[in-house]
């Protein structure tokens, strides 16, 4: 496996988490069209980290090719039944992402700057995975939230990604508030999700980083 794999995964995820929000509060074009960009942007990139990874990268190919036709034809048609086309593929490249990402990170006995990096990935691709969950959720039950306050109705935009790390980290401001059953379940589960990641494997991770360095240092 090429030794900074996880590089291209970060890189494609900090452009999606930092470019939305960005897009969003300047008005660059369309927010459509910016966000259906990014996205696309992002499995482009992020597909590249998986290149040496066998089937992970053919399945996560296909997902990227259906994502980035889906997004144009949503974007085209306004339809809505594509723009659920690719916030399934989106999903589903996410899922692809994570399940390769963590065979690396948890199986080894080397703890490296890209394992570590690996793991930072996880992190971030599971706040954009549970993202994309509510945005669909919304889509499917509109009125499953409170004090969402879409900048246009179609397709998501960065208040989604906003409530899922603030969700995710337990933050919890209390200015988006999901109402239905379903929407409950996916919050407070990534609620636990995401303080059981962190508490188990990346402080698992750090401690053995540290350990070894300072074992090198000592001999």
């Amino acid at each position: 496996m090429e030794k900074n794999n996880f590089s291209y995964l970060l890189l494609a995820l900090l452009i999606l988490l930092f470019g939305i929000p960005l897009a969003d509060d300047l008005e660059i074009l369309s927010g459509r069209v910016v966000r259906v960009f990014l996205i696309s942007g992002m499995l482009v990139i992020g597909v590249w980290s998986l290149k040496e990874s066998g089937r992970f990268f053919l399945i996560g190919m296909a997902f990227v090719i259906a994502g980035v036709l889906l997004n144009v034809l949503a974007i085209n048609s306004q339809s809505t039944v594509f723009m659920l086309g690719s916030f399934v593929s989106l999903f589903g490249f996410l899922s692809v992402a994570i399940a390769c990402t963590l065979k690396q990170v948890v199986v080894g006995a080397e703890v490296s700057v890209n394992r570590l990096v690996g793991a930072v990935c996880v992190y971030l691709l599971l706040g954009t995975m549970w993202a994309v969950a509510y945005t669909v959720l919304d889509l499917l039950a509109p009125g499953s939230f409170q004090g969402f306050s879409s900048l246009d109705n179609f397709g998501w935009d960065s208040e989604w990604l906003y409530f899922s790390f603030v969700t995710m980290t337990t933050l919890g401001y209390g200015d988006i508030t999901p109402v239905s059953a379903t929407a409950r379940f996916l919050a407070y589960s990534q609620a636990v999700f995401g303080q059981f990641y962190v508490a188990v494997l990346v402080a698992g991770l750090v401690s053995v980083y540290i350990s070894k360095r300072q074992s090198e240092i000592k001999d």
